[in-house]
């Protein structure tokens, strides 16, 4: 976000500043870009430009250190502001901490803070002695440091009944005594290393690590640091490093009132493994040691793993068929995750968010519970949009980055971690057994409308007929006859003139789904017979249906039919088209368990109303 729209709003009191500037210090990545932020917000306050959202009673919140805190407690108000929980801040003096914690008539507790953030000096944190001293006496000075932290955490919480949240101490970055450091614990390495990990181990439920030494080391030591700025303004770190601290800081805040999220809702295709199970047969999905995607994938279900031993319910929501989909997780060699590590299934074609709240509604946990992950836009779009409860995670094209995509997620940071959080999901499990109450209904002809869905569809051309012939080969579920044809079978039919063959491309907002759909007809008499009609399942609901039927009457008019006949031929993958024809309008004329033939009057058949823009017709000009 450029600050000169966010100036465009600011001089207009334009209440939408308030959602771009939240945005805009999200993204911010630079300490000025978010000091300049922050700066524009104390001039909307100013100026009293109303907010939408509704905004929390402010939290008292005391800084206090060994250093000086300005600009960090700048930066903390800022982004306590614009996520919404606002604090006032009381700072103390430099280096005061100790002072002000141990006198019982300082303004800290005349301030009465319910919150206390507090940065011991790094010069506190040092052993004093020789390199050769025995490792009892740098052990013990160790120990003592992080007692006395301890005391003052003790003391404030005691006399504020405050939360305390103190920062531990970033290690050196200079080379310095070399290999020699990690032997001796009077390296000031080692010291600080000792006292961070015994501060950590150490802490009472009240106090709450703000792991300086992580953040660090996550920048890179030597970018973290900034001698100047201690030797002219005292600061506790670099600029680079300054707002990966604020935002450290606010995290923790917002974690004192709001619980990790409980379940973490996973689609399968190109999420769990590579590929289309129901396409590619459990045979072909990428998965396992065999190929570095394949591992990947692995890796990403290992991770996940991890989460249900922290307490994380999992749950699968995808548009898929039950069986098909089930049977990986059953009987793929492979697969790290299996059904009994998943709460709820929902594998069908009902879109996400329904399954989501049926899911909410038989857990009885609220929406805003759930993180649900795919790597489909749209499918995250149709969450975002109809169960805005839930967070979504958006997964890129890389399954190497998966794990580290939901590691970073922070939405699963767990404040501790109990024997129980393990036997969390068979609880779970067994409470799924309950009566599901009904799921709240979805607008998704608002949703269809957003997409800005733009579609061509084109007669068989040379340059299509290799996709043509991947996607006839390769789509199983929905495809009403399942029959296979080689691209030399379609060259020749490209040429019958009793033949009729066109693909859909679609493309809407976020990108450019291709080729898509496939359909041929043949024309006997006055009917024109639905010889192949297949779809990608990743447009499933999405109109593209409609525009093929229409797009088939159309044909059959300029060619005279006045029916059209539709065939289904069953097959073990192809069941969620079972009822298609049905659905669609056309009349069953003949079943038997070799198939079903249906019939569609051409005249009268009114055209299906879908929110697909068509850019072009099958055998019409350019």
């Amino acid at each position: 976000m450029h600050s000169s729209e966010l100036k465009t709003l600011l001089r207009d009191a334009n209440p939408e500043f308030w959602d771009r500037l939240a945005v805009a210090s999200r993204e911010a990545t630079d300490f000025s870009e978010l000091f300049q932020l922050s700066s524009l917000r104390k001039k909307a306050h100013t100026r009293q430009i109303p907010r939408k959202e509704t905004v929390h009673e402010k939290v008292r919140l005391a800084l206090l250190g060994g250093y000086s805190l300005y600009p960090l407690h700048d930066l903390v108000e800022h982004l306590c502001d614009v996520e919404g929980f606002p604090c006032t801040v009381w700072l103390g003096d430099f280096d005061n901490y100790i002072s002000e914690i141990m006198d019982d008539g300082s303004a800290l507790y005349e301030f009465g803070p319910q919150v206390i953030l507090l940065l011991p000096a790094e010069h506190r944190c040092k052993y004093t002695g020789q390199l050769t001293d025995p490792r009892q006496m740098p052990q013990d000075a160790a120990r003592q440091v992080v007692y006395s932290l301890l005391e003052l955490a003790g003391q404030l919480h005691e006399k504020t009944r405050a939360e305390v949240i103190m920062t531990n101490f970033m290690l050196p970055a200079r080379h310095d005594l070399g290999a020699y450091r990690a032997r001796t614990i009077a390296s000031d390495w080692t010291f600080r290393k000792w006292v961070n990990l015994e501060l950590g181990l150490s802490a009472p439920p009240y106090l709450h690590v703000c792991d300086l030494e992580f953040l660090a080391h996550r920048r890179g030591g030597i970018e973290a640091r900034d001698e100047r700025a201690w030797f002219e303004s005292k600061q506790p770190c670099s600029p680079a490093l300054l707002p990966d601290l604020a935002r450290e800081i606010v995290h923790l805040l917002r974690n004192l009132r709001r619980a990790p999220k409980k379940v973490l809702a996973l689609d399968l295709d190109n999420t769990l493994w590579g590929g289309v199970v129901a396409d590619d047969g459990i045979d072909g999905i990428e998965l396992g040691d065999t190929s570095p995607r394949g591992e990947a994938f692995k890796a990403f279900q290992k991770y996940i793993v991890t989460l249900k031993q922290r307490g994380t319910l999992l749950a699968v929501v995808s548009k898929n068929d039950h069986a098909v989909a089930a049977e990986v997780f059953e009987k793929h060699p492979e697969m790290v995750l299996r059904m009994e590590d998943v709460v709820f299934f929902k594998a069908n074609w009902e879109p996400k968010s329904d399954n989501l709240r049926r899911m909410a509604a038989e857990l009885e946990l609220g929406l805003d519970s759930f993180v649900f992950v795919d790597d489909n836009p749209a499918e995250i779009e149709i969450v975002r949009q109809f169960a805005p409860e839930v967070a979504t995670i958006l997964l890129g094209p890389d399954p190497s980055e998966y794990v580290a995509q939901l590691q970073d997620c922070r939405y699963f940071e767990p404040r501790n971690i109990t024997s129980e959080d393990t036997e969390r999901t068979a609880q779970y499990r067994s409470e799924s057994q309950r009566q599901a109450l009904l799921a709240a209904t979805t607008d998704m002809g608002a949703y269809l409308e957003s997409l800005n869905m733009e579609a061509v569809i084109r007669e068989f051309a040379p340059v299509d007929i290799p996709r043509v012939a991947q996607l006839i080969n390769k789509s199983n579920q929905f495809n009403l006859t399942t029959r296979r044809r080689s691209e030399a079978e379609l060259t020749v039919l490209m040429n019958d003139p009793s033949f009729i063959g066109f693909s859909v491309r679609l493309r809407d907002r976020f990108g450019d789904h291709g080729l898509i759909s496939v359909a041929i007809g043949r024309q006997d008499g006055d009917a024109l017979h639905i010889d192949t009609w297949l779809m990608s399942c990743r447009v499933l609901k999405r109109q593209v249906e409609d525009e093929v039927l229409n797009e088939l009457v159309r044909l059959g008019k300029t060619r005279g039919c006045t029916r059209i006949e539709g065939l289904y031929l069953p097959t073990s993958k192809n069941t969620m088209v079972a009822d298609f024809y049905s659905e669609m309008g056309f009349a069953l004329v003949f079943s038997d368990e070799q198939g079903r033939r249906y019939n569609l009057p051409i005249d009268p058949f009114p055209s299906h109303p879908t929110k697909i823009k068509l850019a072009r017709r099958a055998y019409e000009p350019n």
